[in-house]
């Protein structure tokens, strides 16, 4: 864009700011709460006093000119409150208006007042710049101070005279003190709201990454899983003709179909899901073990025991209680409660020291209650990287089931998560928990 265009786009941005008469309320503080608001009423009450007593004591104004220029001189901070830009018109107006009404008194002997503007006048404009440069952009407060210096030097060289030039000097040197105050002190509130919103966009985005990985995970484990039983299907259908003595040819088409299905469908599934079989990290991701290599076989309940060992040999007491007749479960059923097991464990040492636990599996004729409780810690967690996403886990694999998850916290500081597993991923039953059975 060319410099005159610039110029010119910033010169109407810079008009539309001095020109808003949009509400702009100050910030909401949850410490001071309605403080700032008394506290100005306050002062403009003060300033209407104040400027009327000046105006008619020291100046020799009438109360009916003295007490106007002073409700304008007031009003301008309380309107700064909610509209900061008509606030400041008012206030140079009302300065502008009471310079005028003062200048004939100016060369008159045995007058005790200063010129042109009235302590009065000072303070309710400063408060306004203040409040003014707390929410407007900073190039209308800069220009709101610049208008400011060029009207009282304009109003001190068109009817005043040299003895009254440290007056100018004195409200344009306060003036850009307190538009630099309020400058400052909005920046920085905006950098803490900038810094707040980003920590937070930062732990949503760890958090959905921390899921994603979780779900890639658990598409990784079901693509072991799947892929298993895709190749025992294709083996089977062709060993099968060779179980059987001439077997007939419709018999070895439709087993040679089979396996031709099962091929293109571990085939398509090896390509979809394929990507997700990447080497883990060589280092172990926020203070846990990496996972096992990609190819190695899928633990099942079946090794239950070794976990609860490993989870001993790091100090855990566990204790395992075993109910109902074990039936064939789906190695996903299996999967996924040896997982939640295993992530309940990892937080009862990370979360719990010196707690004990308690695994319950209960296997039923419609699937396996798994419950996992500790009790209170013994002493303070020390501080852990985690964010809950392992919770995170635990709800996406019991929903890809059918099942329900529950976690909660038990009435004596201990915790329990409770997760109902249904052998043909169709139940919602709601598991049983602790809280429940009492």
């Amino acid at each position: 864009m060319p410099r005159g265009h610039r110029m010119l786009h910033w010169l109407r941005t810079l008009r539309e700011d001095l020109g808003t008469v949009h509400p702009q309320p100050l910030p909401r503080s949850v410490r001071l709460r309605r403080l700032p608001y008394v506290a100005v009423c306050v002062i403009a009450v003060g300033i209407l006093v104040g400027a009327s007593l000046y105006l008619h004591d020291n100046v020799g104004l009438v109360y009916g000119y003295a007490v106007p220029i002073g409700l304008a001189q007031s009003g301008a901070p309380v309107l700064a409150l909610h509209r900061p830009m008509p606030a400041w018109w008012l206030s140079i107006g009302a300065a502008v208006v009471c310079a005028a009404a003062m200048h004939p008194a100016v060369g008159e002997e045995g007058l005790n007042f200063i010129w042109p503007w009235t302590p009065a006048g000072i303070v309710a404009h400063l408060l306004v710049l203040l409040l003014l440069a707390l929410r407007v952009p900073t190039r209308a407060a800069v220009a709101t101070l610049a208008l400011t210096a060029l009207a009282t030097w304009t109003v001190q060289l068109l009817l005043g005279s040299t003895r009254e030039q440290p007056v100018s000097v004195l409200v344009t040197s306060l003036s850009a003190a307190v538009v630099a105050l309020g400058i400052l002190v909005r920046s920085r509130r905006e950098t803490h709201a900038e810094l707040g919103r980003l920590t937070a966009l930062t732990a949503e985005e760890q958090a959905r990454r921390m899921l994603l990985e979780e779900r890639s995970r658990i598409a990784r484990e079901l693509h072991d899983v799947v892929a298993h039983h895709m190749s025992v299907i294709s083996i089977q259908a062709q060993v099968a003709p060779h179980l059987v003595t001439e077997p007939p040819q419709e018999l070895k088409e439709n087993l040679a179909g089979i396996r031709q299905n099962a091929l293109e469908a571990l085939n398509e599934l090896r390509l979809v899901l394929g990507v997700l079989r990447s080497e883990p990290s060589s280092e172990p991701a926020n203070g846990q073990d990496a996972g096992p290599a990609p190819n190695a076989p899928q633990p099942t309940l079946d090794r239950l025991d070794a976990l609860v060992d490993n989870t001993r040999a790091a100090g855990l007491t566990v204790s395992v209680e075993v109910t109902g007749e074990r039936r064939p479960l789906p190695p996903g059923v299996e999967l996924s409660a040896y997982r939640i097991t295993q992530e309940a464990l990892s937080n009862v040492l990370r979360h719990a020291p010196g707690a004990t636990a308690e695994i319950r599996l209960e296997h039923t004729r419609t699937g396996l209650r798994l419950t996992v409780l500790n009790s209170p810690p013994q002493q303070p967690a020390p501080p852990s990287p985690g964010a809950g996403h392992g919770l995170l886990g635990m709800h996406e694999r019991t929903a890809m089931l059918g099942g329900v998850l529950t976690t909660h916290r038990l009435p004596d500081g201990g915790y329990e998560v409770s997760a109902f597993l249904p052998a043909d991923g169709k139940s919602t039953q709601r598991p049983t928990t602790s809280q429940e059975t009492e």
